[in-house]
Parts: C-alpha cells; sequence; structure tokens
C-alpha cells in the first residue's frame, strides 16, 4: 500500500490531503501534532492523547484526494514553520493492519547549493583567532607556526594528549600527537587554575603549561582547532585561557526521542571540542523511562517502545513504533566516553510531573479518588505522581538511589517542572496529607516532596539538581543545597540565587535549541520561547544587570534540546549547531568577550570545521 499523503499551513490550521492507492473503508488516520488538536472537517475525532490523534475518516476511493483539516486547541498553539505539521503519521485499517504514511520532509532545509545566503548569514571577516570559545588572554607574536600535529617532549600531561588525540582521529581532523610532529613542550605548574593553561606558539614550537589533566586537555584542544581553523597555520604568540564557569553543560532529550548511542558519543566529542564540560542527560519524561534499572524492570521494558499497541502511544512522531533504550553496559560505554573527554554525566528523573510512563506502568502513584481533571501543557492527564500514596515514596526511593549509583558525578537531577494547574486538588489523599504537614497549596505540597526526596538523597551523599519551579513553595521548596536550573527566563534564578541556591542558567529565549534559528514558515522548530539566532545566544547576561550580589551563586550555563519535533538522529544537528557555539562562547569567557557581531564573525570561519567534523550545521540562519 503507497498512499500519497501532503499537509500545509494554512492560517492557524492544518489542512492535509491524503490520496489512496486502493479503496479503504473507513480508515483510521493515526497522527501526533504538537499539542490537542480537533478536527475541523473531513473526519470524525476517536480518540486523542496530548497531541496524539486517532481520526475516523470516511469510506476513501483509489486516487481520489480526501482533505482532512486540523486545528489545535490552545489558540497560542499557531503552527510557526513546518514543525507543526503531523507527524508519524499512520493508517489503521479495518483488519486490524497498520500502513505508514509518507513522511513529511523533516528538519532543517538547507539552502540549495549556490544559493544566495539569508541577510542575517552575512558577516564582517574575523581577525582574531579563529576559536571558540574565545581565550581570556591572546598576546599576539610575529610570524606562523606551520603544523599538522605534535610530538610532545615530556610525560606531563600524556594521558590528556592521548584523549585529544583518540578525539581528533574519530573526529576525522587527523592526528594531533606523531612523532614526526612539532615539538609540543608540556609541563605541569600547580599554580595555575584547575581547567587553565598557558600556550606560547613559536614559530618552531609549542609549550603547553596546565595544572592538572584539564587544562592540557583544554590546552590540546585549542591546538587541534587552530590547526583546523588556520589551516596548518597557527598564528605565534601566547594564549593564557582559563574558564570563566564551572558548569558547561548541553542537555539532551532522549525522552521524547530516542538517540543511538553513537550519537550521543558524537555529542559528547562536539562539546569537548567547545570546552564543554557537563552533559545533561534526559532520559525519563511523559513518553519513555529509557535506562535499565533493576528495582523496577517493567518501567524501562515497557515504555522503550511508542507507538501502536504500546504503553504510550505515537506521541511526537512515534509512529506505528519508536524507541528504544540505553542498558547499564551503554551507559556505562556513555559515563566513561564523557570522562575520557573531561566531562561528566548528570542523569534527570523527572518527578512529580512529566510522570506519564511512570503512572502508567507503576501501580499505586495516584489517588485512586482523585477527582481532578488536570492536564499538562503537553495535553496529558494524570501526568503527576501523588506524593500521598505510600506506593509514590517507597518506589522512588529505590529508583532514585540506583540511577544515582550508575553516575560518578554525585548529582542527580529531579526534574520538578511544569506541574499542572489544579494536580492533586481533586486528592483526598492529597488533602489529608497537606492537613497534617501544614500545606496548603499545591506548590506547598511539591515542595515538601522535593525537599524529602532531595534529604533522602544528601544521606547518602548525593546532591539534588532540579528546575526552578522546584524552589517554590511555604516551607522553601526543594533546600538541602539543590542545584537550581533557570530555564523561563533568568528571573527565577535571580530568585533563587537570593534564597541560597547555586544556579545554573538556561534561560529559553537564548539557549533553548529547539527554538527554531528564524520566523521563516520554512524553517524547523519550536516558537513558544523566541526565535533564537546565532547573536541571541550571546547577546545576554549571565549575571544580569544589577544582580552583582548573586554573582558568586551563578556557577554555570547549559543549552537544552528538547526533542518533540526531531524524528531522526540527524535532524537535531543542524538545530544544535552553529548555535551552540554561543552556549560555549557564554560558559567559558567574560560578558564583554565576544558580542553577537563577534560570534557571527567567528561562527563564519566555523564552517568548514563542522563540515570536517561531518556535523551538519544549518546553513541558512
Amino acid at each position: 500500500m503507497t498512499p500519497a499523503f501532503d499537509a500545509v499551513i494554512a492560517g492557524t490550521e492544518i489542512h492535509a490531503t491524503l490520496t489512496p492507492d486502493r479503496d479503504l473503508t473507513a480508515p483510521v488516520w493515526c497522527l501526533s501534532l504538537m499539542g490537542p488538536g480537533r478536527v475541523i472537517e473531513g473526519g470524525a475525532l476517536l480518540t486523542r492523547l496530548g497531541g496524539y490523534l486517532e481520526v475516523r475518516l470516511p469510506d476513501l476511493r483509489a486516487g481520489v484526494p480526501h482533505r482532512i483539516r486540523l486545528a489545535h486547541d490552545d489558540p497560542q498553539h499557531r503552527p510557526a514553520n513546518r514543525a507543526w505539521l503531523p507527524l508519524g503519521g499512520y493508517l489503521r485499517l479495518a483488519d486490524g493492519s497498520c500502513h505508514a504514511l509518507p513522511r513529511l520532509p523533516s528538519g532543517v532545509v538547507q539552502p540549495r547549493p549556490g544559493a544566495a545566503a539569508r541577510p542575517q548569514a552575512a558577516a564582517a571577516p574575523w581577525g582574531g583567532l579563529r576559536l571558540v570559545p574565545q581565550p581570556a588572554g591572546w598576546e599576539p607574536a610575529e610570524g606562523t607556526l606551520r603544523a599538522d600535529a605534535f610530538a610532545p617532549q615530556g610525560d606531563d600531561g600524556a594521558d590528556a594528549l592521548a584523549a585529544a588525540d583518540a578525539l581528533a582521529r574519530r573526529s576525522g581532523l587527523g592526528a594531533l600527537i606523531d612523532v614526526e610532529g612539532v615539538p609540543l613542550v608540556t609541563e605541569l605548574d600547580p599554580a595555575l587554575p584547575r581547567d587553565g593553561h598557558v600556550l606560547t606558539i613559536g614559530p618552531e614550537g609549542v609549550r603547553l603549561v596546565a595544572a592538572g589533566r584539564d587544562g592540557f586537555l583544554h590546552g590540546a584542544v585549542t591546538l587541534l582547532t587552530l590547526i583546523a581553523t588556520h589551516e596548518g597555520r597557527i598564528p605565534c604568540g601566547t594564549i593564557t585561557d582559563r574558564p570563566r564557569y564551572g558548569w558547561r553543560g548541553q542537555h539532551l532529550d532522549c525522552a521524547r526521542h530516542f538517540y543511538a548511542v553513537p550519537t550521543i558519543l558524537r555529542l559528547l566529542d562536539l562539546m569537548a571540542l567547545l570546552k564543554m564540560n557537563r552533559f545533561h542527560w534526559h532520559f525519563a519524561d511523559d513518553e519513555a523511562f529509557r535506562l535499565e534499572v533493576d528495582c523496577a524492570p517493567d518501567l524501562w521494558r515497557r515504555t522503550l517502545w511508542r507507538g501502536e499497541g504500546e504503553t504510550v502511544p505515537g506521541v511526537f512522531g512515534g509512529g506505528i513504533r519508536a524507541g528504544g533504550g540505553y542498558s547499564k553496559d551503554e551507559a556505562r560505554q556513555i559515563i566513561a566516553h564523557a570522562a575520557a573527554l573531561g566531562i561528566e554525566v548528570l542523569p534527570e528523573v523527572e518527578v512529580p510531573a512529566h510522570a506519564l510512563a511512570l503512572n502508567r506502568t507503576i501501580p499505586g502513584l495516584r489517588d485512586p479518588d482523585d477527582s481532578g481533571t488536570e492536564r499538562s501543557v503537553q495535553g496529558y492527564p494524570d501526568n503527576a505522581v501523588n506524593p500521598a500514596m505510600p506506593a509514590t515514596m517507597a518506589f522512588l526511593g529505590p529508583l532514585l538511589a540506583e540511577v544515582a549509583g550508575m553516575f560518578p558525578l554525585g548529582i542527580l537531577h529531579l526534574g520538578c517542572d511544569e506541574l499542572a494547574p489544579g494536580t492533586w486538588d481533586g486528592s483526598p489523599a492529597a488533602d489529608a496529607l497537606k492537613s497534617r504537614e501544614g500545606l496548603v497549596t499545591r506548590d506547598d505540597l511539591q515542595g515538601w516532596m522535593m525537599a524529602r526526596l532531595a534529604g533522602d538523597l544528601e544521606r547518602q551523599g548525593i546532591r539534588s539538581a532540579a528546575w526552578e519551579e522546584s524552589v517554590k513553595g511555604g516551607q522553601g521548596g526543594i533546600g538541602h543545597d539543590a542545584l537550581i536550573f533557570s530555564w523561563t527566563g533568568q528571573g527565577a534564578g535571580i530568585a533563587a540565587a537570593r534564597m541560597g541556591h547555586d544556579v545554573v542558567m538556561c534561560p529559553a529565549q537564548h539557549v533553548y535549541l529547539d527554538m527554531a534559528h528564524t520566523a521563516d514558515p520554512g524553517d524547523w522548530g519550536a516558537a513558544w520561547a523566541a526565535f533564537v539566532g546565532l547573536e541571541d545566544t550571546v547577546d545576554w547576561r549571565v549575571v544580569p544587570a544589577g544582580c552583582d550580589d548573586i554573582a558568586p551563586r551563578i556557577v554555570g550555563v547549559q543549552g537544552c534540546f528538547w526533542s518533540e519535533f526531531t524524528t531522526a538522529d540527524h535532524e537535531f544537528e543542524a538545530m544544535i549547531a552553529p548555535r551552540i557555539l554561543g552556549v560555549a562562547v557564554k560558559g567559558w569567557n567574560a560578558e564583554e568577550r565576544v558580542n553577537g557581531a563577534d560570534l557571527r564573525a567567528i561562527s563564519a570561519t566555523y564552517g568548514a570545521f563542522f563540515d570536517r567534523i561531518g556535523w551538519d550545521w544549518h546553513r541558512g540562519a
């Protein structure tokens, strides 16, 4: 069966056309949108879960086009670009068989070869070092060093140089270390900052001084990058470098879309090339719990896949069947690969909301007498666990302990974002708990729950992290020295810092890399926070003006990539690049070091670099 299928945006509506190649009796069209939708014309809505819809179509005749008009329930879900068209569509026939519809073109569409660049892509030539992030200090000297590889002199930093050489070879950049290479003298200096290094580049060779492995690795990555971006003719001079922040992160949502292990390893390599050092691994959400755990084997086995007949249907482009999971051995592989690159992995288990997969798999996490009708922002009912149920805390304790125990970082992210209005309002058990504990609002109850979980982890030597909402509640929220991630903007991060929390800034308007690059309807991505152009990733202050009092509490910057729009691994590459350059800059450089115009100019020199390492990048933005 090979039907024809197409869809277009028509104002606030989506118009789809289906042309079967044979007669069909009352087929059901299964599809996903970005949020709850409705049928205006051409079929009858049978069921839906979030943005997943099943639409009964009338009898269809072979070769006769049939038109269906759809719209999102929420008027704010106005389709912004091609990513909002139906994803993962298939037909279910009367005999129960399922047949995938042709996929619409997905992901970033690159300009045709030779096509004129968009106006915003123009950039003045960059006269400095072609390097992201820029060094803290650069004193140029006369001449250049011709180098394709280096021959280390001495044993200092040998492990870091070997790791950088392996990174270079598997990234397609060639060997960094070669006995026939240019002399590279390494020297240990404990007086330097841990992540810092000094590179003295002369016409005959290089001297690299660092305090330890991290500094040697960053210095080696600098040399590797300069070889590639300066075509083997490295400017002579002295680089004195160190990062501004200790947390320079990138997040990846592997719950909405399953990314294969090699894809994650490639992302870690890219992060290392940009001197980023924290990978926030988001493998649990409403749609799946993808990490193997011994304490609840059914949890990951029953949520690995979504689609027809699965625990969670084909939301967010799942289609007939999509997904996968990460075994403990694969998790160890990811952790080890990251460690060799100076990157630590932060795992996340989402509670109390974003827990649809938990609730559909583990019994007893919700109050059976709850009469509430809350819906999450994604349109899911019943997606929060109930802290008043004995099974909830009894289940979460071992789960969190097991997950935290797999990761050497010693920090576990507990989620805690987007609790739906009205959650627990219809729960007699929640009312009784609030009465016993002197709690009034849902935020009080959420904060009570988070504080208990964080306290249990703290007694095991594990620090908690959470999204900004976790500090809500009359009793002060999560507490326990939790690390807070500020995502809706910076206001919540400022407030959390003034409460005494360490904060990672990840404002969606600047570093959510799933946002579309541009307002062009032919582009790809989300738009609820902003259209995030390359300049937007650096034209903001990590410590806002007038907030110098919180500066000691701001520990870093992190980019985030959510996968609602991703249906294949490769699609996220051109969403992340080149904008991940800006995330790297904000984590490493002082505020005044690189502005938007600077980054635009530097990024123009990085296109060939991305091409060389085989990483797709958004050439039209």
